[in-house]
């Protein structure tokens, strides 16, 4: 495995289809790298963006059809060649502790990076449960693949279709509630709202958290300053994966 720090062409072995609007490109590369770390991928005639790994060996990308970049790439065929920059920024930390149970709770895509998550967690001794939350069952992703690694899993709607009725967030009491999983760490990924009102959450019940920030990204290396959040952090560098709220943490 390798860091690609110049984009290199990797061909696209296969093309998996998560639900109406999202896809997982899974291509002819590996990489040393960590969950929550990101690539910047670049198509001819277009500017790169960043992509979380949803696997680092081989390199998959798990990635909704949401603006010209992503919409060109769902039009891409397996065969087709990606521009791969990374892996980049600083990832999800395990403990290590043999008796330690993990929550991961994911919103959207961002339950791409924490399945990554899922499969390195058996290695470090943790036990896993997982909220997934979407706006309806079509938009639900990786359920099934949290399922076969035998995660405890909670489901969410926002229109009530599938599991409870509401928020990612809405179902964290239940997990809290219960004694014999309450987490020592909760990892979570996701729309800026879900990830700040985890944070929140977390620091109340005196429970650490380890987020995964989403930001416009240019570089991805620090220089242009455009993935700023709260009051001097960079996501691309010291981020996206935070353990607080960096919009209301200013750095020491």
């Amino acid at each position: 495995m390798n860091q690609l720090r110049l984009p290199q062409a990797l061909k696209i072995n296969e093309i998996k289809v998560e639900n109406a609007t999202t896809k997982t490109f899974i291509l002819d590369g590996a990489l040393d790298a960590q969950p929550g770390q990101f690539v910047m991928a670049w198509l001819p005639g277009m500017e790169d963006k960043p992509f979380s790994l949803a696997n680092n060996n081989p390199i998959s990308l798990t990635v909704a059809a949401v603006g010209p970049f992503s919409r060109a790439l769902h039009n891409l065929q397996a065969g087709d060649r990606l521009w791969v920059r990374g892996p980049l920024g600083k990832g999800y930390s395990l403990s290590g502790d043999s008796s330690g149970h993990i929550l991961l709770i994911g919103g959207g895509y961002g339950v791409a990076p924490l399945h990554f998550l899922t499969r390195r967690a058996p290695a470090s001794g943790c036990r896993v449960s997982a909220i997934i939350g979407a706006r309806s069952a079509s938009d639900l992703l990786l359920v099934n693949a949290f399922k076969s690694l035998g995660v405890s899993l909670w489901l969410t709607t926002e229109d009530g279709s599938v599991g409870q009725q509401g928020l990612a967030t809405d179902a964290i009491s239940s997990v809290l509630a219960d004694s014999e999983i309450r987490p020592k760490t909760v990892y979570t990924c996701g729309p800026t709202g879900m990830l700040q009102a985890v944070a929140a959450r977390c620091k109340a019940e005196n429970i650490p958290v380890q987020a995964g920030w989403e930001a416009q990204m240019r570089c991805g290396i620090g220089v242009c300053g455009s993935c700023e959040v709260g009051q001097g952090w960079l996501t691309c560098l010291d981020g996206p994966v935070f353990s607080f709220d960096p919009v209301e943490t200013s750095p020491l």
